[in-house]
């Protein structure tokens, strides 16, 4: 989905700095976009190190002049398994990469973009950060405290020029599943792969949704449905999720 970001806001003419800790994903995306112009630079960073995020954001704001948009689409899932059966470390690199990664870019990024006449920041929960989806704890509380942060700051930047937007994906078909040797199982047992949502679609609403200011974007029809249905029944809406989730899970 960040390269499909990436590639949607290149055909608006924006320059665009993409960061991920793929450098041969990094290439794959320079090279499609080749065609769309030169206004796309590239960085290999772990944006786990606060460190090396600082100095890159500096190095970038130096080199470009100026940065106008943040979108946080960095993200990794957790294993398929129950929190009792999760270890520290996939834990602790779960909530490194979703959240902390996040925080760091805000960080290093926000103070310059409230010299900006306009501004905006985007980050990318997800369904999962509201809904609860057994087998995915970890990933979901990462993502739930993704979007507290991002509603938080939209309240604490109100009557600034910086925008904010928290976005809920739902199913999208990215890498995200497939490395995680999850994407055929997930497909399956949600009612199959063509329900699914492009990356391409997802990230034209997440830009589209930038454009108009929203303060949240529900990306796909499920992530739509389950939002009104976890408003109006939590419990329910919870349990049929577990109901659907279940057979992703190894027997107890």
């Amino acid at each position: 989905m960040g390269r499909e970001l990436v590639l949607n806001l290149l055909t608006k003419d924006a320059k665009v700095v993409a960061l991920d800790i793929n450098q041969i994903g990094l290439g794959e995306t320079a090279k499609l976009a080749a065609d769309k112009g030169s206004n796309l630079s590239v960085h290999v960073i772990d944006i786990t190190d606060r460190c090396a995020v600082e100095q890159l954001a500096a190095r970038i704001i130096s080199e470009q002049g100026f940065v106008d948009g943040l979108i946080n689409n960095a993200g990794i899932i957790q294993p398929f398994v129950r929190v009792n059966d999760l270890g520290y470390d996939m834990i602790d690199r779960v909530m490194k990469v979703n959240f902390y990664g996040t925080l760091y870019l805000i960080k290093s990024f926000l103070p310059h973009l409230l010299t900006r006449s306009e501004a905006h920041i985007v980050d990318i929960s997800s369904m999962g950060g509201f809904l609860p989806v057994p087998g995915q704890t970890i990933y979901g509380a990462s993502k739930a405290a993704v979007k507290l942060l991002t509603e938080g700051l939209h309240s604490e930047l109100s009557g600034t020029n910086v925008r904010v937007t928290v976005v809920f994906p739902g199913g999208v078909r990215t890498n995200i599943m497939s490395n995680s040797g999850l994407g055929d199982r997930i497909s399956s047992s949600t009612g199959g792969a063509q329900k699914i949502l492009s990356a391409g679609k997802a990230a034209a609403m997440i830009i589209d949704g930038m454009e108009q200011n929203r303060y949240r974007v529900l990306v796909g029809k499920d992530a739509k449905m389950m939002d009104l249905l976890y408003r109006l029944n939590p419990a329910y809406a919870a349990g049929l999720i577990a109901k659907k989730m279940r057979a992703l899970l190894p027997s107890k």
